[in-house]
């Protein structure tokens, strides 16, 4: 049972790690990763599908391949192959960044300091945010702390589970390339094609397991269940949809609705239409939210990754 062991141990030692330290402000193995792309990018750029999908597979490739040659290198060391597991989880895994973002936004909120909260909400996501007021602003926010959730967390523990040490690299390379190509930009609507499928397909169990665990871990179970069901298929994100949902069900709050990206205006459909408005307070109860779910992804990958080896060494006695 060490190939589960190991994960167990080392996903734990990378969850504590970021909870502890959080990112690195300089030198950021995921910054190193997409400068490393965005060369690629440079040398291969083309107007056509092909050719981004031809950076795709470079890229994610490579980031599977490296962890795979890690891997077998620490092999022999039970502690060192934890250590490699662990360094990769805390590399991959954005929990904290995550919470400490939205929370310095709340913060501007309630002392309401707008302008600030303005000023911060580009490191969490893409809004304009000269066209939202406070409640606006926080409801950008719960949606990307949902969101978010299932990419810089949850979906990394899945892949975890299923892959290890390339797995989760691989998860992340997949997200990250999603999001500097994966946009539908004049030049990146055919060079990005490729990724922003593969994130789609890459991030669907991870995004339906971060639905179920919001339902789990919210005060309102029923009703993250109700809006996942109703109103999840209308999102235009296949991933997106459901953890907004459910996050929306869970918190008794509408997410969804008119938005604007980059002087864009996109009017999306309200999930949960019967629940209340967001305000500044659900900040902290998005983000506190979010770490149940992800404490609790973790016990899930864990629990998956002590299948998934005991089905191997049945398999293997049996062959």
């Amino acid at each position: 049972m060490r190939a589960d062991r190991v994960f167990a141990y080392g996903t734990a030692a990378g969850l504590l790690g970021d909870l502890l330290l959080g990112d690195p402000r300089r030198g950021h193995p995921v910054a190193v990763f997409g400068r490393a792309a965005g060369a690629v990018e440079r040398l291969l750029w083309r107007d056509h599908r092909g050719w981004g999908a031809l950076h795709t597979a470079v890229c994610a490739g490579g980031a599977v391949a490296l962890g795979v040659l890690a891997e077998r290198a620490v092999r022999p060391s039970f502690t060192a192959s934890v250590a490699l597991t662990g360094a990769a989880t805390w590399a991959v895994v954005g929990g904290t960044s995550l919470a400490r973002e939205a929370r310095g936004i709340g913060r501007a909120l309630e002392s309401g300091d707008v302008e600030e909260a303005r000023a911060r909400l580009p490191r969490l996501c893409g809004r304009d945010p000269q066209a939202l007021d406070a409640d606006g602003i926080a409801r950008a926010v719960v949606e990307s702390v949902a969101e978010n959730t299932s990419d810089a967390v949850v979906g990394a523990l899945v892949w975890g589970a299923v892959g290890g040490v390339p797995g989760l690299l691989g998860f992340r390379a997949v997200n990250t390339l999603d999001a500097m190509v994966g946009h539908k930009s004049p030049r990146h609507r055919r060079y990005g094609w490729a990724s922003a499928r593969l994130d789609d397909a890459a991030g669907w169990p991870g995004a339906r397991l971060t639905a179920s665990l919001a339902a789990v871990a919210g005060p309102h179970p029923r009703g993250a269940l109700r809006a996942w069901r109703a109103d999840a298929h209308r999102h235009p994100s296949p991933n997106a949809g459901p953890v907004e949902a459910s996050f929306a069900g869970a918190l008794g709050v509408r997410l969804g609705g008119t938005l604007s990206y980059a002087g864009r205006v996109e009017h999306r459909p309200v999930l949960n239409a019967g629940g209340r408005a967001v305000t500044t307070r659900d900040v902290e109860r998005a983000v506190r939210l979010s770490r149940r779910v992800g404490w609790l992804a973790l016990g899930a990958a864990v629990a998956a990754r002590a299948a998934l080896t005991a089905a191997t060494r049945t398999k293997g006695r049996t062959s």
